[in-house]
């Protein structure tokens, strides 16, 4: 408990937001662990996992779960990571 009305509601808020954020982080996790088994099997599932690991980074940066600049490092590795599957 807060030591007033207003820091009662931030706790509340904070909880909130921290299941928020976990939820669209263990959403990126999975979508990340997916695209990893894809690059290993074949460069079109690799192609389509991207597709949706793209999709999920997008959004949990869109919500702020993790930075935009990180969401877009990660963006850029892992469709470099595709292509040298697909060359390969």
């Amino acid at each position: 408990m807060g030591h007033s009305i207003s820091a009662d509601k931030r706790e509340r808020q904070n909880v909130t937001r921290a299941t928020r954020n976990k939820t669209n982080r263990s959403t990126l996790k999975k979508e990340l662990k997916a695209f990893d088994k894809a690059l290993k099997e074949s460069p079109a599932k690799a192609q389509d996992a991207l597709r949706k690991v793209v999709s999920a980074l997008d959004t949990a940066a869109r919500k702020h779960a993790i930075p935009k600049a990180r969401a877009d490092r990660k963006k850029a590795r892992l469709a470099l990571a595709a292509a040298k599957v697909k060359t390969a």
